[in-house]
């Protein structure tokens, strides 16, 4: 069976997770791909006891799982919605995200057997996210071999970062066996290169610094639109506290944890990804809109949603402070993803701690989640801009479609 002709066709995204699989669908011409999806959804609290079902114009709604292959019945439930809706289109391809390109894979790629292969032979670099979206390409590789498949790499858009930046500090050993700073949320950085230049110009050229700030959180330095530093490492925990992870922590910690109160490789595995970060200080919640209501509360809880809250915007001001210092100033900061784009309280937190750098930010913009939050004297431009990972994995299978 051939690829369809582009003019009738639409490209699925796929964005799979350990818990929730993302989709989005995209009508693609042979010359255009409009960066808003037709629709988008999600299947959310895979593998849990109350998994739903949500996508545009659709309330979330309870479904209703098999037990033995959760994964595969969720994949199934998204196909059958999504062939319901196509209205006589031909899906042209899929394209997913792929956390982790490993040494070998920077740019998209169309999938085969091989290259599944060896994405496989990754997952021991993303053990908690690697192994879910291949599980759905491999299935469609089985049932439909005619679509198209193509991995985008959340590790592509920082191959620019200089040997320096990328090296541990371990025996150089570790290095040429691939333990190196790899960097993620690359499909969100890329989207903002793209983004920045059509709304900020030449400034947008210049020393950048982008904070992603949702469940997972990073920064990126830019350079000509160019990653040139980035706080995730060689896994997603490094760098920024997080809703649930610690980012960057003392390996001594990690150690103590396994010498002396004697947790297992898996126990400390589930502390560090899923029991610490905002939710593990707080013991309220990941998200920062719902901690913040318990800031005036007497007592522990009223202390640890502060502390919480306080230790996140240390971490995001202490890893800027960093990335200036690398870039040599700043000329532009932005903020992107769930918490950069609509948490006025926690832009507000951080950008106060710049106020030596001559950095100012209008408080009616900046609630208005308005695109530029500085003020016109500010001596650095700050903004808010919402990402599209989805459309840049549809663009890149546009591209090869196209090739």
């Amino acid at each position: 069976m051939s690829t369809p002709a582009l003019h009738d066709g639409v490209i699925v995204v796929l964005n799979c997770g350990s818990s929730s699989i993302k989709f989005a669908v995209f009508e693609a011409t042979a010359h255009a791909l409009p960066r808003k999806p037709l629709w988008n959804g999600k299947v959310q609290g895979v593998g849990g006891p109350s998994p739903t079902f949500g996508e545009t114009g659709v309330t979330p709604f309870p479904i209703t799982l098999d037990a033995q292959h959760p994964y595969r019945a969720a994949l199934d439930l998204i196909r059958e919605r999504i062939l319901a809706r196509l209205d006589g289109r031909k899906v042209a391809a899929i394209a997913h995200r792929v956390v982790h390109g490993g040494s070998k894979y920077f740019e998209p790629v169309r999938v085969d057997t091989q290259v599944l292969a060896d994405l496989e032979s990754y997952v021991p670099l993303a053990p908690l996210h690697q192994p879910f979206a291949l599980e759905a390409i491999a299935i469609l590789l089985r049932e439909r071999p005619d679509i198209m498949q193509v991995a985008c790499f959340d590790t592509g858009f920082h191959h620019t970062l200089p040997k320096v930046e990328q090296i541990l500090p371990l025996p150089y050993a570790a290095w040429q066996r691939g333990l190196r700073r790899y960097g993620f949320h690359g499909l969100s950085y890329a989207y903002m290169a793209i983004a920045l230049a059509e709304r900020h110009g030449e400034l947008a050229r210049g020393r950048t610094i982008v904070a992603h700030l949702g469940s997972g959180a990073s920064l990126c330095a830019m350079r000509n639109l160019e990653s040139v530093a980035t706080t995730m490492g060689f896994s997603a925990l490094d760098g920024l506290m997080m809703g649930t992870r610690t980012g960057a922590l003392d390996p001594g910690a990690v150690l103590y944890l396994m010498e002396i109160e004697k947790l297992s490789l898996a126990e400390v595995g589930r502390v560090l990804y899923h029991e610490s970060g905002l939710l593990g200080i707080s013991g309220i919640s990941s998200e920062p809109r719902v901690i913040v209501t318990h800031e005036g509360d007497d007592g522990e809880s009223g202390e640890r949603a502060r502390i919480a809250l306080d230790l996140f915007v240390r971490r995001v001001v202490r890893e800027i402070g960093a990335l200036v210092a690398v870039l040599g100033g700043l000329d532009l900061l932005v903020f992107t993803a769930g918490i950069g784009e609509h948490n006025a309280f926690i832009r507000t937190r951080v950008c106060a701690a710049f106020d030596y750098l001559g950095l100012r930010i209008d408080e009616a913009a900046n609630t208005a989640d308005a695109a530029v939050i500085s003020t016109t004297d500010s001596a650095v431009r700050v903004g808010i801009e919402p990402t599209n990972e989805e459309w840049i994995a549809a663009h890149a299978a546009h591209d090869l479609l196209n090739a």
